[in-house]
């Protein structure tokens, strides 16, 4: 009698647990392992800079499942155990320096890591990382009334930790090279939006600046020098320059990286026909876009495992939901969806100084590429259908709130 196949799951965020989850709803009956680095149970990462750190929310109101789901429904979960090597010829993986777990199937969603920039001074007590529910414990234990928090970088973990930090009464400057926040991500017509929004809230955020420096006492932070000779004193400080996908050992093994990530198509399959990749490493053929996109974002984590477990079970669908993500800031909620790195005209329909607005981002052809609600909570599925739609919409008509999104997406 044949024995039953072996599924490993390498990665103990959300992605994990949800694959787990989708191989049992899908009746796969045979031994499904999945390898957590972490002792935590797998839980939401978004909280983390969020609810979390604002004290809102604690790790129990953001675990995906209570322990005892992993017994009922026979998950071997192996926590705090880091896998370090694919061996894929042998169908194997390798962790805790030499021990082996056969895989017929395997899904890899290792996530990232925060990007540890080469900042002499880096390395001292009060200098802070933030990925895990360990560092975020950290980082929260130093905030509050009269405490000063030094943050570099204004992306989307640097604002977020600068809301919840400036909601306990902590001091904040942010240090941002580029010339606005989010330039990267969102350019500048709402990277002014989030620049006013923080210094509203007494964030002391220096555009344009270097950190030359961490400095410190005795081994631990007090602030930093700048590349202009300045200093930012604090009594801790947050490195928030981006993350690195876990894709180390994967490449070792031969998988085809591309953007970064692991290449996966439309079905999330890599280029070895018994490995899937999901959320934060996997650069995935988009059908809609016919690019590879690879976000980092909880969006992914939560819905391309049901997709790869469908390939793994002989089924194979594709993957073609619209990037998303959202923030909440201070007094600010929004979701944005779409995807436009190489966008050509910004058009906004509200009132940007009030942050109750709309923002479209178009193509040279003045295809909607993605789309951006601030305070306002209707109107997705048409930006969606926009999208979607891959015609030309008249800028001016998007702009003009008298005319109903619906009707230009029809």
């Amino acid at each position: 009698m044949a024995s039953s196949p072996t599924f490993v799951i390498i990665g103990g965020g959300l992605a994990g647990a949800k694959a787990a989850e989708a191989l049992r709803n899908n009746g796969f009956a045979g031994q499904v392992v999945l390898f957590s680095a972490e002792q935590q149970l797998p839980y939401e990462r978004p909280p983390l800079s969020k609810e979390f750190l604002a004290g809102k929310k604690t790790i129990e109101d953001f675990t995906v499942y209570p322990e005892n789901w992993y017994t009922e429904h026979d998950i071997d979960l192996r926590q705090g155990t880091e896998v370090t090597t694919l061996d894929r010829t042998a169908h194997m993986v390798a962790f805790n320096d030499g021990d082996h777990e056969h895989y017929d199937k395997l899904l890899l969603a290792t996530g990232s890591r925060s990007r540890k920039p080469p900042i002499p001074g880096s390395d001292a007590d009060g200098v802070y990382f933030l990925r895990t529910i360990d560092d975020a414990t950290e980082l929260l234990a130093q905030l509050g009334d009269g405490r000063r928090l030094a943050i570099v970088g204004a992306g989307w973990i640097g604002l977020e930790v600068a809301a919840s930090a400036r909601g306990l009464g902590t001091e904040v400057t942010v240090v941002e090279s580029a010339a606005l926040p989010l330039l990267s991500s969102l350019g500048r017509e709402a990277g002014e939006v989030f620049l006013d929004l923080h210094r509203d809230n007494g964030v002391d955020i220096r555009l344009g600046a270097t950190v030359e420096e961490i400095t410190t006492a005795n081994h631990t932070a007090t602030g930093l020098r700048l590349g202009d000779g300045s200093t930012v004193a604090a009594d801790a400080v947050l490195v928030a320059v981006g993350a690195m996908p876990n894709v180390e050992f994967a490449e070792r093994s031969g998988l085809v990286i591309a953007d970064g990530g692991i290449a996966v198509d439309e079905s999330l399959l890599s280029s070895d026909t018994d490995i899937y990749a999901v959320g934060d490493i996997a650069a995935a053929e988009h059908p809609l876009f016919g690019v590879p996109i690879r976000t980092e974002h909880w969006a992914n984590a939560l819905k391309q495992p049901a997709v790869a477990v469908a390939g793994m079970l002989g089924t194979p669908g594709h993957y073609d939901e619209l990037p998303y993500f959202f923030t909440d800031q201070f007094d600010l909620g929004m979701e944005y969806v779409g995807y436009a790195p190489h966008y050509q005209l910004a058009v906004a329909r509200g009132d940007l100084g009030k942050r109750e607005f709309t923002m479209f981002w178009l193509d040279g052809g003045q295809r909607v590429l993605a789309g951006m609600n601030v305070n306002i909570w209707k109107g997705l599925d048409d930006i969606k259908k926009l999208i979607r739609s891959r015609q030309p919409v008249d800028a001016a008509a998007l702009a003009d709130p008298s005319i109903a999104l619906s009707d230009l997406a029809a």
